[in-house]
Parts: C-alpha cells; structure tokens; sequence
C-alpha cells in the first residue's frame, strides 16, 4: 500500500489526542511523501496545528447537528484520502471514517473498539490486543505497529516518539514561561495543575490550598496552573492564599502549544507536576516531566502517565484507604458517602511524594 494522502480519526478527548501522537509520529515515518491529515475537535486543534510533519487539520464541530457533518464531508471530499486510521474507536470517529471515502480503512480489533459495531466500517483490523494491555498508549503503539506493516515498513523497526515535535523557538518560550512564574528553577519547584469543578477525577478544592502551604513550609516554590476549564478555582485560590513568597499562579492558559514548550522546560530543569488524572497530565508527561497523579475512580493501568513500567519515574498516588468500588470508571461517584476515593488522598501523603522529588 503507497497511498499519497492519510487521514487520522481522533476527535477527543485531550489527553487521548496526546496519547495518539505516537501513531501521527509511526505514520509519518512510514509514508514520508504522503500528505497527512488529522480529524479532532476544535478545542485540541491547537496542540496539532503547529504539528511538523502534518499538512492539514480538519475541525470537527460535535455539537454542530448534522451541519457540521456535511461540512466534515465536504472537507474530506476535496482532501481525497486514500487511508483512512480510525484511532478512537467508537460510533463518532467510525462516521468520520466512513465520511473520508478512503479505499482503505484501517483501526484496531473489533473487541478493542468501545463501540465495536462501529469497527465495520474498516477494511482490515489490528490483531486483537495481548492480554493486559490496557493503557491508551498501548492501544495506540498496536496500531501504530498494525498501519506501519501495511504500508510496507517493518512494525518493530521505529522507536516510539511521543512528544508533539515541539520547534525550537516553542521550546524558547517555554524557557521563558518557566523562569517568569518560577525564576531560575531547577529541581526545587512544584507544578500543581488544578481540576476542573464537579469532575469525578478531582481533588477536593481545599487540598489544593493545603497541599500548597505544606510545600511552601518546605521551602519550596509552587506554581498553581490552571486551564480554561480549572480558571475559577485558579482565582479562588489566588485570593485565598495571596501574595505568598515562593508562589506564583498561571491562570486560563489555553495554548497547548505553548504549555507543551513550558512542560519541556520543566522536564529539562527537573520540575516535577502534581496533577489528577487529566489531558494536561498527559500533555506534561508526553513533555517529558515527571508527574505525581492523584487517582481515584480510573486506574493507571488503563490511562496514567506513561510510560508504566516500574522504574517509571511517575508516582500514581492513590487513598491508603480507598474503597473497594474504586477504580469504578465511572463518570459521576455513587458511593453514599460522597468521592471519598479522592478525599480520602490526603494532601500530607501528596506533599511527601513532592518533597521526595525535589530538592530544597
């Protein structure tokens, strides 16, 4: 197979869209003279746009009703892939695939699909995935190995690459970015990226406030990050803790881009992040920076920070009294006692695993 424009299918959500660089990377090597395309909701086209290697990113509008639909197909027309990758895997990303007018329509399994009624719409499929392995990067590296055989390179050949191949003035910015909130930083700071209100996957609000005095007592700097999504919590928690020597706050930062470059500079200046289980842990660890996830319902076998192995650097923190549903994988907590997976993590535990990583 030699087709001369590819098209990749994963919509959302962001940390999946992290985790599905390693595909665009594999694909790229295989087909270097093929024109490549990417699919994704407008709200993680930033992290793609910029993407060396990727020649078009079509934006696809979930909430757009069937207007939306038609203008996707107009686009993939005039695009003419003549591969199709769905890396998603469900009803949505399988309509974006069937919409592409592709010959070729690869993706995984059928029983690795969420949605796998969805998988009929390709024309191969990926070998079932070995047992155990669960994690989205591992879904991702299958597929990767699947698209690279078919189009004639050697599936074991390539070295997974996983970052968004920032540029070099990206990577300058961020340099900059990491001495404006943390001047001069080198393995004695703390990111802490908040979460977003209401998610099952959130730390209670005022541990962040707790976990921030204990790392400031300790001599170290924090950094308070938060996106679009954690903004009001961001300045909830500036008013609350004030002016503080050793802490500095990043509110609303929505360029992922621009964060991808700052996580770069953390990683090489040995900052590591405290962060749930969220697209912005991915982003981090994608970058390179060690990351202590606070985990509750999910489980980092199926979606923690890679890699996984266990001289990973990542912490996966979890309650030492967590209650036997968890991990759930639920969206919304039953438990009678309310999240208790989460409030169960206590900040002192977190603060620990922090100072264990840095150096006063």
């Amino acid at each position: 197979m030699n087709p001369r424009r590819i098209l990749i299918s994963r919509l959302s959500h962001l940390g999946d869209v992290v985790c599905t660089l390693p595909l665009f990377h594999a694909v790229r090597e295989a087909a270097p003279e093929a024109q490549l395309a990417w699919v994704v909701q407008p709200e993680f086209a930033g992290l793609l746009q910029a993407l060396p290697g990727l020649d078009q990113v079509f934006n696809f509008d979930r909430s757009g009703g069937a207007g939306a639909w038609w203008k996707l197909r107009r686009e993939l027309a005039d695009f003419g892939a003549e591969l199709a990758i769905d890396a998603q895997g469900n009803w949505k990303s399988a309509g974006v695939t069937w919409c592409s007018g592709a010959e070729h329509r690869l993706g995984l399994a059928r029983e690795d699909w969420r949605e796998p009624s969805g998988a009929r719409v390709l024309t191969a499929q990926a070998a079932p995935l070995p047992t155990g392995e669960r994690h989205v990067v591992q879904r991702t590296l299958a597929l990767a190995r699947f698209v690279a055989s078919e189009l004639g390179g050697d599936p074991d050949a390539a070295v997974p690459r996983f970052d968004p191949a920032l540029k070099p003035d990206e990577l300058a910015r961020g340099e900059d970015l990491l001495d404006a909130y943390l001047p001069g930083a080198e393995g004695d700071s703390v990111v802490v990226h908040l979460a977003v209100r209401g998610d099952v996957r959130s730390w209670p609000e005022d541990y962040y406030h707790r976990l921030t005095e204990l790392l400031l007592a300790s001599g170290r700097r924090v950094l308070l990050l938060s996106g679009p999504a954690e903004k009001n919590l961001g300045f909830d928690l500036r008013h609350r803790l004030r002016s503080r020597p050793g802490l500095s706050h990043w509110i609303d930062q929505n360029n992922l881009r621009e964060a991808s470059g700052f996580f770069a500079a953390c990683a090489r200046r040995s900052v590591p992040m405290v962060a749930s289980d969220s697209g912005c842990m991915h982003l981090a660890a994608a970058n390179g920076v060690r990351v202590v996830t606070l985990e509750g319902p999910q489980a980092a076998e199926r979606t923690g920070p890679w890699p996984l192995a266990p001289d990973s650097y990542h912490r996966i923190l979890r309650a030492l009294d967590s209650p036997d549903c968890a991990p759930c994988f639920a969206r919304a907590c039953k438990h009678p006692k309310g999240n208790v997976c989460m409030g169960n993590l206590s900040p002192a535990l977190v603060a620990e695993e922090c100072l264990s990583l840095t150096s006063s």
